[in-house]
């Protein structure tokens, strides 16, 4: 489905082409979509006067390869997974971007040390922060005694009831480790053993009879809304929406939460690649990323935008505590390790497939 947005105001603020007087930008649709033409699009066609297309793709790496590999490129900037925009940089399909370029951060700390460590790469912006985590349903648990950090989800015997669980080695396995005492900081260097990966194996032992395993994003919150589990793994987007939209008593547990990150990229050929940069510039600077994360709980890069996060739109209530990247969140979380994954999928993922299906 495809969006429009046709903002022209006078040119102001970045100096950019006469004939650039128009990007189209690709997303993924839906309320991540609407969080990024509020927050970065709107505000950007405002300061330059140039025009902002807005259009979606269920995955935008998937027609971003299609137009350069046919040489006929539409889109000027897409936001894509990680794993996937390093992909398409290593393919040659998408431009390096000098972290260099960006705008310090809004206490002035430079770009190159204002964004999370490790999310900045040679071709892709990041722009959100999003993790895996644990939740749990709080009418299940007596008041004062429910679960609070990600060995609490393994332990059934104090926290009874059945666990949702991601059907798949990423994240999971991390989480296993970071369960059994593993520091975070910690987990990629043991799970890289044959030692360390038993281990992860033998922790998730001890919760299989209880695990009802899911696919889809939105499996954990039904599971949890359904009462067929008192905890689950999830996406915390996911459990956010349910809780505030839905008012269910659903409650995140930050501790062990392992985040993954997406960004802006550029295509090779993009028509008006100016003009596409600046706006890469503008909207993963720290104002509009925290303005971002006011329409959806997914939590800006940058550091200098955590107290720059204000309430939850349409609220009173303040967003950060609801986010990924706030420091009070942060204390045991891991940074997904796209390389670890990129050597190690087939292998693990065929591991954790025979695990499941043996008694």
């Amino acid at each position: 489905m495809k969006k429009f947005l046709a903002l022209t105001t006078a040119l102001g603020g970045l100096a950019l082409p006469a004939a650039a007087q128009e990007i189209t930008v690709m997303g993924w649709g839906g309320a991540y979509t609407q969080s990024q033409i509020e927050a970065y699009q709107k505000p950007f066609a405002e300061k330059t006067g140039i025009k902002v297309t807005s259009v979606d793709a269920d995955n935008p790496a998937t027609p971003i390869k299609a137009q350069v590999d046919a040489g006929n490129v539409t889109i000027d900037v897409a936001n894509l997974e990680i794993a996937d925009a390093v992909r398409l940089c290593d393919e040659g399909l998408i431009i390096p971007i000098d972290a260099a370029s960006l705008p310090a951060g809004a206490d002035g700390t430079p770009a190159t040390e204002d964004f999370l460590e490790g999310t900045i790469t040679e071709c892709m912006i990041p722009t959100d922060i999003f993790s895996t985590i644990v939740a749990y349903d709080a009418s299940k648990f007596p008041e004062g005694a429910a679960p609070a950090t990600i060995a609490d989800f393994f332990d059934t015997e104090k926290f009874p009831g059945k666990r949702g669980m991601k059907k798949g080695a990423k994240a999971t396995l991390e989480m296993a480790l970071m369960a059994d005492g593993v520091p975070a900081a910690e987990v990629y260097a043991l799970l890289e053993t044959a030692e360390g990966q038993d281990r992860a194996f033998a922790k998730l032992d001890t919760i299989k009879k209880d695990a009802v395993f899911w696919e889809a994003g939105a499996q954990p919150p039904q599971l949890l809304a359904d009462g067929e589990v008192s905890m689950t793994m999830g996406w915390n987007g996911r459990i956010f929406n349910a809780a505030v939209a839905e008012n269910k008593p659903f409650v995140i547990i930050w501790d062990g939460q392992v985040y993954e990150w997406e960004g802006y990229v550029i295509p090779k050929g993009a028509p008006n690649e100016e003009a596409a940069l600046e706006f890469v510039k503008f909207a993963t600077s720290s104002e509009p990323a925290a303005k971002a994360a006011e329409y959806i709980s997914y939590g800006p890069p940058r550091k200098s935008s955590a107290s720059l996060v204000g309430n939850i739109q349409g609220s009173d209530q303040p967003m950060s505590p609801n986010l990924p990247t706030s420091p009070e969140n942060m204390t045991n979380a891991l940074a997904s390790d796209m390389g670890f994954w990129v050597d190690r999928d087939t292998e693990l993922g065929e591991r954790f497939n025979a695990w499941l299906s043996a008694n």
